[in-house]
């Protein structure tokens, strides 16, 4: 098994939502400027032996929604080739892509990803698209509870 190491982390500094200095700042443009400021910061690597770039998304919503992973990735210095995958596992979606890469590393399907966690809560929250938002089914069944990342694991015939 090969070994998945962490070279390095980044991030922006913290600014207070709707009154910081990064209120009007998209979460793709301000992670480019991180993956430049990796690729800076390590010039010794190519920007071509970077395969993937996995960031987690809480709210993939707005100018984060999509794939915010990959158009962060268009607007950075790496390659066009190199492709990009959003993640939503709500609070741990950051951490949820640090393992991801390390998994993708250490079975020897990649060789270099970068991993990490993008949310710009000012451009998202209030903004959000509600239509079909709840799903019905949610609602009819006695056996779940459709409270925000709270859905019981019930058996799949149970549930229908």
């Amino acid at each position: 098994m090969e070994q998945a190491v962490i070279i390095d982390s980044v991030r922006t500094g913290l600014a207070k939502s709707y009154r910081g200095g990064f209120n009007n700042t998209r979460a793709d443009d301000m992670t480019a400027h991180l993956i430049d400021t990796l690729l800076d910061r390590h010039p010794k690597v190519e920007p071509s032996i970077v395969e993937d770039v996995i960031l987690g998304c809480g709210y993939p919503e707005g100018s984060q929604g999509t794939n915010v992973a990959r158009t962060s990735a268009v607007l950075s210095r790496l390659p066009i080739s190199v492709g990009g995958t959003t993640v939503n596992r709500f609070c741990s979606s950051g951490l949820q892509t640090v393992a991801m890469a390390a998994t993708q590393i250490q079975s020897g399907f990649a060789d270099c990803i970068i991993a990490g966690g993008v949310e710009s809560i000012s451009t998202t929250q209030g903004h959000i698209n509600e239509y079909m938002f709840e799903n019905e089914k949610l609602h009819r069944s006695p056996s779940i509870s459709v409270k925000t990342e709270s859905l019981r694991k019930v058996p799949l015939k149970s549930a229908l």
